[in-house]
């Protein structure tokens, strides 16, 4: 039953509209404003509401009858029943169950309530029923998906960079057989690869796949009935065969078996993982798939059978995979740069060196990195980078010569460096040096002296010197302490001189060109000069 004295109250005391009521409640947007269409055509209650009067007191004024707000004269499902063939019956849908309630009220006489009002008033019945209530698991029927509360730690053995793993679990309610895998990203691409991977551990699709209400699954789901579902993971499920079911917010019942795998490993094995240290994904998920099948091979408390045993048994149940995964697939443009590299995500791929300055075609899915050239002819294919500022680089994309090649080498940024001063000369020398391939040092070259554009050469050199004193000779030192730098050593002298040359060339307007009056006359001027004032007396 909704809040009719709550919503009465939001809409005319805090002027809130029946959708921002909706959302703030928790119930569905036509209920409420079905409710206020009928408060306002109501002669015998007004806002605002008399001293002491209940809801059902305000259903009896509004609706003629005061039972939870429910019409007498259409005939109530059972919904025991209805609850009871969903738990139990394989593919059962709540339409289905509709179609049979009507036809049975139509072959009565009897009056129906409307599909809306069915799922509505199932809503109701469920929560007011939330004790009792058990959903069986049919075998088969559908996978829980869900990520763990736990994370993990994983160092960069390059810079020491420390990363968040998020680990998915997948689990079979019937079997209670369960997958898991770490993720560094858990963007839609790496998001529908998991899910890729749960369904060839499972070696089959169940038809309907239960997630949390996570972005990369849910858009919006307000009233359970008809969630907004993400794009891409609606078209994957629509590849498999299945359909996605999201769990209602805030009730972990309806995704009780994944809830419950998430607390066993958590309680379990990951107190392990915790204790050790990873340097890369890899070894991550080997240790955790390592102990997924120790997990599912043991013995049930209490039974002489295990989570594999019945997964043999529930495998025979499931739709057979796809020829082919689905692949997301994201697709950008880019330019190759004077280094013979382009960026995509964060990292930097090696083009041949033909195509330098040119424009490419970049087609990513979570594994690969292809890259096309303007007709669709592939020039190249990486592995996906796993880390932010990774550089993939091909030798045989680089000209011998490469050295002296293009307009960006060695000898052009020490040059540059040479004006600012030999602090700034140390500093590029030692950036030249510090990557495999130099092309992979020259967008931090550039980064750097293009700091003596906006703090002056004083200010650089300094910082430089301090960076070589500090053994710190890097791209990210000088980007984070040069403001310090420069708010020492600029003079106001300076900082007139470099805001000279950034406007060097602009026209500045005089305070006189905004004044009010002025613009106001010219905009008369110009309604009269369009013939469109002539009348405006």
């Amino acid at each position: 039953m909704l809040d009719y004295k709550d919503i009465i109250i939001k809409r005319y005391a805090l002027e809130m509209s029946g959708r921002q009521i909706a959302e703030s409640l928790g119930v569905s947007k036509s209920g409420v404003n079905e409710f206020l269409n009928a408060f306002e055509g109501c002669d015998a209650l007004q806002y605002p509401l008399p001293e002491g009067i209940t809801n059902y007191g305000i259903a009896e004024l509004v609706y003629g009858h005061a039972t939870g707000g429910r019409n007498l004269s259409f005939t109530l499902p059972d919904f025991a029943e209805v609850e009871s063939l969903m738990g139990s019956r394989k593919n059962m849908t709540l339409s289905f169950l509709w179609g049979r309630y009507k036809n049975a009220c139509v072959a009565d006489g009897a009056k129906f309530y409307s599909y809306r009002q069915f799922c509505e008033l199932y809503q109701e019945w469920c929560r007011e029923n939330a004790e009792s209530m058990h959903l069986n698991a049919v075998i088969g029927q559908k996978i829980e998906v869900d990520f763990a509360g736990k994370t993990f730690d994983l160092t960069d053995p390059v810079t020491g960079e420390v990363f968040k793993i998020v680990v998915f679990v997948a689990v079979l309610p019937y079997s209670q057989y369960v997958y898991a895998e770490g993720m560094l990203s858990t963007r839609e691409p790496q998001w529908i690869e998991v899910n890729n991977n749960a369904l060839r551990y499972f070696e089959g699709v169940a038809p309907i796949v239960v997630c949390d209400n996570c972005k990369q699954a849910v858009i919006a789901n307000r009233d359970w009935i008809e969630p907004e579902l993400n794009k891409d993971y609606a078209e994957w499920a629509e590849h498999n065969h299945a359909v996605i079911l999201p769990a209602k917010v805030r009730k972990p019942k309806y995704k009780s078996s994944v809830e419950n795998a998430v607390g066993i490993l958590e309680k379990g094995f990951f107190h392990d993982l915790e204790e050790n240290r990873y340097f890369s994904l890899a070894d991550f998920n080997g240790d955790l798939w390592a102990g997924l099948e120790k997990l599912n091979r043991a013995k049930l408390k209490g039974k002489d059978y295990s989570r594999f045993d019945r997964f043999l048994e529930e495998r025979q149940a499931l739709l057979p995979l796809p020829a082919e995964p689905y692949h997301y697939l994201e697709r950008r443009n880019a330019k190759v740069s004077a280094d013979f590299h382009v960026r995509f995500d964060n990292a930097y791929y090696s083009v041949p060196k033909n195509y330098v300055h040119k424009q490419v075609l970049i087609r990513a899915t979570a594994a690969t990195v292809r890259i096309l050239d303007q007709n669709g002819t592939k020039l190249c294919e990486w592995p996906r980078a796993t880390r932010k500022g990774q550089w993939q680089t091909n030798p045989e994309h680089l000209p011998q010569n490469y050295k002296n090649y293009s307009e960006w080498n060695g000898t052009y940024f020490l040059q540059k460096a040479l004006t600012v001063g030999p602090n700034a000369v140390e500093v590029i020398r030692r950036i030249l040096a510090s990557k495999k391939y130099e092309v992979q040092t020259y967008r931090q070259c550039m980064g750097v002296l293009g700091f003596a554009g906006k703090y002056g050469k004083a200010s650089l050199e300094e910082c430089c010197r301090q960076a070589v004193e500090l053994n710190k000779a890097t791209y990210t030192f000088i980007k984070n302490s040069i403001p310090a730098v420069a708010a020492e050593t600029m003079t106001d002298a300076d900082r007139r001189r470099i805001n000279a040359e950034k406007n060097k060339g602009a026209y500045v307007m005089g305070s006189e060109a905004s004044n009010l009056d002025r613009l106001l006359e010219r905009s008369r001027q110009l309604l009269e000069e369009s013939g469109e004032g002539g009348d405006a007396e």
